[in-house]
């Protein structure tokens, strides 16, 4: 059996430097405990993320390359990790062993010799010094902070030199230099140098956030951003022996009134003939809010940009005129109300393009145009969840996949086809943005899906004609029956009023407002404006115009919502809601045609985990922290609804642990409950009824993985030309693996393990197989935010 990553989507984590573009071309940047590697300019003009890196075990925090192949990242785990990278996803790394708080800054510079010097920072109030060559690496320094925080680090090779020069920035204001001093008898290895305070820059007037350091010719430059708004560019230069001598004669003979108009230098000495001069070049004031990235790029001809990234929802490429004063150069962002600023910003290699990570975890690039460079257009990318991913469902042709997430988001993927490349995924809109943390979904149609969130309501949604119009384009459906039936009457898009939870249908945008993007009154009630892609939207036409207007609010729970669960047909919606007592273990059946309560099911003591309904809606399969599950028929007479008719008890329910999910076969035969107890059953109806709680139903094949909890199973869809004894089931773990396996016969045949690098680093949430495909496609989603597609192909099955 061959797996294939099909699409990864992931948000980066909420972090300042942590993402970081290379020289490669690839950005890498944390993705909650790992480090995700995609490539920007996938097929040209697509993207995606090629793999992910698992090695840390708390959140990654800050990740940098240090060249084509070698990545350094630091983790709230307190370590940090040298990954060696090749285009194949294929990894050495060595750990970086020895803080004991999380490492948020690091860095890393080569030296002559091939070997590398790398630095990194942790809230221990401690900055490690390390040297790494031929695989071995050693701690040669730590500087302590006295209690304090470093916030951004920086490694040079002083100009002329050798000499390493590190600069970082604390919670006193103040940028500090710290360089090599190296014994005077000489001869001592890299082991052997120590670092020391040269010099402190002072002038900010709260942190300094982010540090960047570019040669200028012989000189050094030295940016940094703070939280006063401003950025401040520091220059060193260095200087000879007999500049030194004449600089002090020109002082001596200088008058008072030209040393007032003087630039203030302060002179280094590092090492017995090495001088540095070191003076503030700039101050750069264009931002609103809190600087947090700072970023050079120098160009091939040597000239000079600086890229600023701010919390103020905007990032800012300067460049010096003729006369040196450095202007703004090109300003881009984010539009709308939604967003909270950038978390950081990085030029590309070839400085045409750059990007921003903002609060939300989604990324923005732009790309400058070859002809018009003062104009830079928005490029497509892969975004993702930020918070836990709690469940996904695929539409019932397989056309598009949703999830729900902690971080209070319903998010729908799709595939991009085009001419000239193979398909690539992306979001396509975000039809809920709401106040709660969300728990459940279920697609009711292609068009209309319900969602439950941390609250005692499910709502429910049905897609715009905008959304309909632009999937329709992007992904080539070619039937489509239910949206030619639905387009003419449905709402142009949705919007959320202020302080709302609902989104409100848009039927009618203000002429004035479409053409400028604006409305009428300066806060308008409505921010939606109708737009035709032609390619998947960047972050901020997600956040601010892709919503579902709301159509019902299903009540009748008495706690949070848990688990939802729809018929293949869209006719019967089920719900649970979390509860540690009978009366509240109900589950309620809703009719979508009205969104009345068709009935409640009783059957178990404590919260219903996951629902599913059989292919043909005769039974509904319910499994509960109860340790039982709990089947329920159709009955023939309408009016009678579903009836409990097999349940399992401490006598015969096999699991001694929490039931976490459950799902059918694709024809009916079978259904699969899988537990924390690390079994997962099939089971089946025999010939015979029986008296006792099952009813006829038995274990039909029992699988066991020691000190493995099953979170997720799913059932495969019928793809084996009309095979009825061989069934595809796969399997996600606690610990984030995921085992696909063959049911033949009451055997269990192991057939694919993914690893945490290939599933995922925690726990698996829920696993879908994509319905009516010619091979087989599976969907899983986890707690380590990641939604991933997977495409198997079968050998010898």
């Amino acid at each position: 059996m061959e797996v294939d990553n099909l699409y990864t989507s992931v948000a980066c984590n909420r972090c300042t430097e942590c993402a970081d573009w290379g020289p490669n071309g690839l950005i890498a940047y944390g993705a909650c405990n790992a480090v995700a590697v995609m490539d920007p300019k996938f097929n040209g003009n697509s993207a995606k993320i090629l793999f992910t890196l698992v090695e840390h075990t708390k959140r990654v925090n800050t990740v940098k390359w240090l060249n084509n192949e070698r990545l350094l990242s630091g983790g709230d785990d307190g370590n940090a990790v040298l990954w060696k990278v090749d285009d194949s996803g294929a990894t050495k790394h060595v750990l970086l062993k020895g803080h004991t708080s999380g490492v948020n800054a690091v860095h890393g510079v080569r030296r002559a010799d091939c070997s590398w010097f790398l630095a990194t920072a942790a809230a221990d109030s401690s900055i490690r010094l390390w040297s790494y060559l031929d695989g071995v690496v050693s701690c040669f320094q730590t500087i302590q902070l006295s209690g304090g925080f470093c916030f951004s680090l920086r490694l040079t090779l002083l100009p002329s030199s050798d000499h390493v020069l590190l600069a970082f920035s604390g919670d006193d204001e103040s940028v500090s230099l710290y360089a090599e001093q190296v014994e005077a008898t000489g001869g001592a290895d890299s082991l052997g140098r120590q670092f020391h305070r040269v010099h402190k820059l002072s002038g900010h007037e709260d942190w300094v956030r982010g540090l960047d350091f570019v040669y200028d010719g012989e000189d050094l430059l030295l940016a940094s951003g703070s939280q006063d708004n401003f950025i401040r560019l520091w220059r060193i230069a260095p200087r000879s022996e007999e500049q030194m001598r004449e600089n002090r004669i020109d002082l001596l003979q200088m008058s008072e009134s030209e040393a007032e108009i003087k630039v203030e230098e302060k002179i280094l000495q590092l090492g017995e003939q090495a001088w540095y001069a070191v003076s503030l070049e700039s101050v750069l004031y264009g931002h609103e809010g809190w600087v947090y990235g700072v970023h050079w790029h120098k160009t091939r001809e040597g000239e000079l940009r600086l890229l600023s990234a701010s919390i103020d929802k905007t990032l800012i490429v300067w460049a010096p005129t003729e006369d040196g004063v450095w202007l703004e150069q090109v300003r881009v962002g984010e539009v709308g109300g939604n967003s909270m600023g950038f978390f950081g910003g990085k030029f590309s290699d070839d400085g045409h393009s750059i990007v921003g990570h903002s609060y939300q975890g989604g990324f923005h690039i732009w790309n400058q145009d070859p002809d018009r460079p003062q104009l830079w257009s928005s490029s497509v990318i892969v975004g993702g969840h930020y918070g836990e991913v709690r469940d996904l469902a695929w539409e019932h042709d397989g056309a598009y996949l949703m999830s729900v997430s902690a971080d209070q988001t319903t998010r729908l993927h799709a595939p991009w086809l085009q001419d000239s490349a193979d398909p690539t995924w992306h979001e396509l809109a975000r039809p809920q943005i709401h106040g709660y943390d969300m728990q459940a979904l279920a697609l009711l149609s292609r068009y209309k899906f319900a969602s439950g969130a941390e609250e005692k309501i499910v709502r429910t949604f049905q897609a715009p004609a905008n959304f309909i119009e632009n999937f329709r384009h992007i992904s080539r459906v070619e039937s489509d029956e239910a949206g030619d039936a639905l387009l003419d009457s449905l709402p142009k898009g949705a919007s959320v009023p202020s302080l709302g939870l609902s989104n409100k249908a848009v039927y009618k945008v203000d002429s004035s407002a479409e053409e400028t993007g604006k409305g009428k009154s300066e806060y308008p009630e409505s921010y939606f404006v109708p737009i035709t892609l032609e390619t998947p939207p960047q972050e901020e036409t997600l956040m601010q115009n892709t919503l579902w207007p709301e159509m019902q609010k299903l009540y009748g729970h008495g706690y949070e919502i848990f688990a939802l669960a729809a018929t293949a047909d869209g006719s019967v919606l089920a719900s649970t809601c979390k509860a540690s007592n009978a009366e509240h273990a109900q589950i309620i059946l809703w009719n979508p045609s009205n969104w009345k309560q068709l009935q409640k099911l009783s059957g178990h003591q404590l919260t219903v985990t996951q629902l599913s309904f059989s292919p043909d809606a005769r039974y509904l399969i319910s499994v509960s922290r109860d340790r039982r599950w709990c089947l329920y028929e159709k009955q023939q007479d309408s009016t009678a609804g579903y009836q409990l008719v097999a349940s399992t008890d401490k006598s015969n329910g096999v699991h001694t642990r929490i039931i976490w999910s459950c799902d059918w076969s694709h024809d009916g035969q079978f259904f699969v409950t899988s537990s924390r107890d690390g079994k997962v059953v099939a089971w089946q109806k025999g010939d015979n009824d029986d008296a006792s709680s099952l009813n006829g139903w038995r274990a039909a094949a029992v699988l066991e993985l020691k000190n493995e909890s099953i979170t997720a199973v799913a059932f495969s869809h019928d793809y084996l030309n009309g095979s009825n004894d061989t069934y595809i089931v796969a399997l996600g773990t606690e610990s984030g693996l995921i085992k696909i396996y063959q049911l033949v016969k009451g055997e269990w045949k192991l057939l694919a393990d993914l690893n945490k690098d290939q599933a995922h680093h925690l726990t698996v949430r829920r696993l879908r197989f994509r319905p009516v495909q010619k091979h087989l496609q599976l969907a899983s989603c986890g707690e380590d935010h990641l939604v991933r597609i997977y495409d198997i192909k079968l050998t010898g099955v």
